[in-house]
C-alpha cells in the first residue's frame, strides 16, 4: 500500500564557506515537490549513488519526489516511469530526469563550485514489517456471564401506552422503586388506572432480582397469555390490565433475558445458553402482603 503524506515544509541547510541552500517541501498523499533556490547543490555526477538509493526507497513507498527549481524541473525520484534510454543513463528504474533546460543549469551551477547538500537514503522513514503481524490483535476470549445487578438497577419502570397524545403531553411513567407495586382503581394504589378493580395486579421484584406480575382477580395479560400464577417481565413487555397496557423496560446491563443481556432475539436467531443463576426463593413464593 503507497505511504500516504502532507507535507509543506520550508527549510534552510548551511553550508560551511558558502551561503545557505533553502527550499521549500509541498504536495499531499504520494505526490510531493521539492523547490529549491540553487539546483547544483542538488545534483552532480558525484551524487549517482545517493539519488539511486534515495530513488529506490521512495519507490519501495509509493511515494513521489518531483525536484524543481523555480519553473525548471530538474529530476523525478520514485515510484515513476522512466524511458529505457534514461535507464541507461541513471542505471535506475526510479530516477526521471527533467528538462534540457534545468540539467544544463544543474551542470553549471556545480560546474561553479556548488557543494552538493544530498541526504543519505537512510534519513527516510523505515518502511512497514511485512507481515504486519503487530497490528492484528488476538480477540480475548471472555466466559459470558449473567445480568445480575447487585445494586438492583436499570431503572425499571412501567410506561402507559395511550392513543393519542397532544402537543407537548407525555406518556405517563411509574418507576418501580419498591419490592411491591400495586395496580388497581383503589385510592391507595401506585399505578391507578380507571375502570380496575380496587386492587388488579401486582408487580414485585423479588430475591432474585427480577420483577414480576400477579393477578389479584382482574384481566391481566402479558403479551396477550393471561397471567394465571406469576409472570416474569422482561425489557420490553407488554403489560395489559383490563383495558390499559403499559409497558415494561429496564435497562439491558440488569435485566436477565437472553442472551446475557435482556434483548430476545438477534444474533440471526442463533442464542448462546445462559448458565442458570442460583435462587434465592424458597420453594414456594412467599405471600403478596
Amino acid at each position: 500500500m503507497p505511504t500516504s503524506v502532507a507535507a509543506d515544509l520550508s527549510f534552510e541547510l548551511d553550508r560551511p564557506g558558502q551561503p545557505p541552500v533553502r527550499g521549500h517541501l509541498t504536495g499531499s498523499a504520494n505526490r510531493l515537490t521539492l523547490d529549491v533556490d540553487e539546483p547544483g547543490a542538488f545534483a552532480g555526477s558525484g551524487d549517482a549513488g545517493v539519488v539511486r538509493a534515495a530513488g529506490a526507497a521512495l519507490a519501495a513507498r509509493g511515494l513521489t519526489v518531483r525536484v524543481v527549481s523555480g519553473d525548471l524541473h530538474l529530476i523525478t525520484l520514485g515510484a515513476v516511469r522512466v524511458p529505457w534510454w534514461q535507464r541507461r543513463v541513471t542505471r535506475s528504474r526510479h530516477i526521471r530526469l527533467g528538462s534540457v533546460r534545468g540539467a544544463w543549469t544543474a551542470a553549471r551551477s556545480r560546474a561553479g563550485g556548488a557543494e552538493s547538500v544530498l541526504p543519505d537514503a537512510a534519513m527516510l522513514p523505515p518502511t512497514t514489517l511485512w507481515p504486519i503481524v503487530p497490528t492484528f490483535v488476538r480477540p480475548v476470549r471472555r466466559s459470558p456471564t449473567t445480568t445480575h445487578d447487585p445494586a438492583r438497577g436499570g431503572s425499571p419502570r412501567l410506561v402507559l401506552e395511550k392513543e393519542r397524545l397532544w402537543a407537548g403531553e407525555r406518556q405517563p411513567v411509574y418507576w418501580l422503586e419498591g419490592d411491591r407495586t400495586t395496580i388497581g382503581s383503589g385510592p391507595d394504589c401506585d399505578v391507578r388506572l380507571p375502570g380496575l378493580l380496587d386492587l388488579h395486579a401486582v408487580v414485585r421484584h423479588d430475591d432474585d432480582d427480577e420483577f414480576v406480575v400477579l393477578s389479584r382477580g382482574g384481566l391481566t395479560r402479558v403479551h396477550g397469555a393471561a397471567v394465571t400464577g406469576r409472570q416474569v417481565l422482561r425489557t420490553g413487555a407488554r403489560l395489559e390490565v383490563g383495558e390499559h397496557v403499559l409497558a415494561f423496560y429496564r435497562e439491558e446491563h440488569a435485566d436477565h433475558g437472553r442472551p446475557h443481556g435482556g434483548r430476545i432475539g438477534g444474533e440471526l436467531g442463533r442464542q448462546l445458553p445462559q448458565d442458570p443463576r442460583p435462587s434465592h426463593r424458597g420453594p414456594e413464593d412467599p405471600p403478596d402482603l
